[in-house]
Order: structure tokens, then sequence, then C-alpha cells
């Protein structure tokens, strides 16, 4: 059988339709939690969820945990505001586990803003890897947008559903909650060089591709909205790693080692 992986911090409103969705397909959930003070833990654990508290490590490092945990060699790695839809239910309960030729398997994404689900900008198909043998396959050791590292992967036709933002406010809170200054930060401590010009450059190459190369356009005010949305956040992410080189006060004021 299939061991979900969730990891959470304050999921109180997702977490609960979460396991549901998972337990579908799966008959066990493990969820690694790094330090809730909502009710994200107590609602998991009514519905029968192993939880296990971790201080968080960055995504891949936290999203390997599991690993430790789970009494199945299939996991079904999904975050709390995703869920599978009926046609991902039936390609995962039709997959023959025990003679699977592949490591892993990839599902199309639906990222959503409130009711809309987004088609262009990039935003779908999305395909991302989330079931897969941990005998010979885990998430990349990595802070930040980390992946399955497989080349044996089935791209399932199926999609999830991931309710990224509840509205454009939290569109636009995504760079205020600093995963812009948490990416300049990795940079920074990687070398990245930067110049004056670089935050103008990075921010518009954001906008042009998204809006134009990945058909924004299409998507009439909401492709405008995710396109304007990436472009300030790329924006941002190298102004603050141009900061850290020209600022010794800002500089110092920092925990470099201390991503999350």
């Amino acid at each position: 059988m299939i061991s979900a992986n969730i990891i959470t911090l304050n999921e109180e409103s997702n977490i609960g339709p979460c396991i549901d969705s998972v337990l579908q397909v799966c008959d066990e959930v493990i969820v690694v939690d790094s330090g809730s003070v909502d009710k994200t833990v107590e609602i998991a654990e009514s519905k029968g969820a192993k939880v296990v508290f971790q201080k968080y490590l960055g995504d891949g490092f936290q999203k390997n945990i599991a690993n430790e945990y789970v009494k199945n060699k299939w996991i079904l790695s999904i975050d709390a505001d995703e869920r599978l839809t009926p046609e991902a239910v039936k390609s995962v309960n039709e997959i023959d586990f025990e003679n699977a030729s592949f490591n892993a398997y990839a599902f199309r994404r639906r990222n959503m803003i409130g009711s809309r689900w987004i088609r262009q900008c990039g935003w779908y198909p999305d395909f991302c890897v989330r079931l897969y043998n941990k005998d010979k396959c885990q998430f990349k050791k990595v802070e930040q947008h980390s992946s399955i590292e497989t080349d044996k992967v089935k791209f399932l036709d199926a999609d999830l559903i991931h309710y990224s933002f509840s509205n454009i406010g939290e569109l636009f809170a995504k760079p205020g909650r600093n995963f812009s200054g948490r990416a300049a930060k990795i940079l920074y401590k990687k070398g990245k060089k930067v110049n004056a010009f670089s935050p103008f450059l990075h921010g518009s190459s954001a906008f042009l591709k998204k809006y134009f190369l990945q058909r924004g356009f299409l998507e009439g005010v909401d492709g405008m909205t995710v396109s304007i949305s990436a472009a300030i956040s790329s924006y941002l992410k190298y102004a603050k790693l141009l900061e850290y080189y020209r600022d010794s006060f800002v500089r110092e004021k920092e925990d470099f080692n201390k991503i999350w």
C-alpha cells in the first residue's frame, strides 16, 4: 500500500480535507509538523494520522523526514493545500506497485486563486512528481523548491488540485512573507553575484516570461496579476541580494545559517 507524507505548519483549515483526500489511496498518513500553534496536530491525529515533530529544515530535508517513519515503500507526498481529483484516485488505484517499472509517478497540478483555475502563466500543467518508491529515490536535499531525484518517472493522465491562494491579496502577500528574503539568503550563501541592474532585469524577465512566453495574456486580469506578482517577487529577491553585498549594516544583522 501507500503512505502519505504531509509537512505542516499551522494548517488547521487544510489538514482535515487533505487527509480525507489521501485516505482514498493511502493506508497510512504521516504528518511532519514543524511547530504548529493552531489545531493542525489535533485535527491530524483525530483523522488517524501519525504526527512527527521536526523543526523546519528546508523543503527537501523536511519532506525526507517521513521516510524514517513510514511502513510502506511507496510514498505519496502532498502539501496540505492540495487534493487528489477523482481521476488521480482512479489512476493511483490502478497502478500495480509490485511490478512497477517506474520509480515514481507525476501528476498535473491545477493551481488555483480562489475558485479560479489558472491555466496559463506556467501554472498548468505544472507536472510534479509526488508518488515515489522511497527505496529507489527521494527528494533533493535542498532548502527551497525540492523535487524527487529519478529519471524513471511515469506521467499520469490525472490532476492534483492546489489551492494556492484564497484570493489576489494572498498572492501579493507572498513577497511580504519573506520568500524573496529566504531565496536571497540562499543565493548569497552560494556566492551569486549581482549588480545594480539585476533586480530590474530579473523582475522584467519574470514578467515577460509569465505574460508573453507562458501566455498569461490569455488569462485576462488573472494572467496580468500573476505576471506582476512574479515580477515583484523576482525583483525583491535580487534587490535583497544586492543589499547584502552593498550594505554591511543589513548583512551583519542577518543569520545566514538560519534560512527559515
